[in-house]
């Protein structure tokens, strides 16, 4: 019957509207997203500034997890004292919501990037991007945390800056998995959603190979494994493999950033 019910809420529920108040100083522009956990929105405060929004999902209220998961995230935003992810600034609860709002980075994803500007990468700079990429990961991973939610959304390129957004399901290391995440039975998700530092690594491979692909020319209708269709050096192949853990996995990121170095 709970189950019945969060699963009626969560239907219903609908997100805030364009320049609706919060918070008494914070008017939403619009809607960035929408996720299983939250609704993200880029606002205005008083003083004209972009700022991001987050609204913890009301359904996800009722759960323990949901409302500590949330916490989880203001108390780590607050840990990251670094440009290359978004400034914490407050945490409050209106009308039985609650809200998270942080720095709002400018940037274009690398979906962005290869669509909407056309570029194509190369092995070599396929790897100079995720070279720099983890450089933010090694922070992150030094303070002992696992981002957990790498994916191609959540990395963003201006210029010759990066960024690392949503730390929704970031969780230190020594965390216990939940309840609920040992219940995944999806492989794939399993490998994405561990707490381990391979975890990030597995993610990381994934965009890799989406960079990589963008210069793919196919040649034959019939599916084969990246492998099989991508041209890479012997290099190339041994990190790819070591990051979606098909081969042994790299225990620590700076053992993975010495190997990507040499595919530069």
């Amino acid at each position: 019957m709970k189950r019945i019910y969060s699963k009626l809420i969560e239907v219903s529920e609908k997100p805030l509207k364009t320049a609706e108040l919060i918070g008494g100083k914070y008017i939403v522009v619009n809607l960035l997203g929408k996720g299983s956990y939250g609704y993200t929105y880029l606002v205005n405060d008083q003083q004209e500034n972009l700022l991001v929004l987050k609204q913890l999902r009301k359904y996800k209220m009722l759960e323990e997890s949901g409302r500590n998961s949330f916490k989880r995230e203001a108390n780590i935003l607050k840990t990251l004292n670094c440009s290359a992810f978004p400034t914490f600034y407050e945490h409050f609860e209106e009308n039985n919501k609650q809200f998270i709002v942080m720095e709002h980075k400018k940037g274009s994803t690398f979906e962005e990037i290869i669509f909407r500007e056309n570029i194509s990468y190369t092995e070599s700079s396929a790897f100079n991007e995720l070279y720099h990429i983890l450089h933010l990961v090694k922070y992150i991973h030094e303070l002992g945390f696992i981002h957990r939610d790498l994916r191609i959304p959540n990395i963003l390129k201006n210029d010759k800056e990066y960024f690392i957004i949503d730390f929704g399901l970031a969780r230190k290391l020594e965390d216990q998995t939940s309840l609920i995440e040992k219940k995944v039975n999806h492989l794939e998700k399993q490998l994405y959603r561990e707490i381990a530092f391979k975890s990030d690594f597995y993610a990381l491979g994934h965009f890799l190979l989406f960079l990589l692909y963008s210069s793919f020319e196919p040649i034959s209708k019939k599916k084969r494994s990246w492998e099989e269709e991508l041209q890479l050096t012997p290099i190339a192949k041994k990190v790819l493999r070591k990051m979606l853990q098909l081969d042994e996995p790299y225990a620590e990121v700076q053992l993975l950033i010495n190997d990507v170095k040499e595919c530069i």
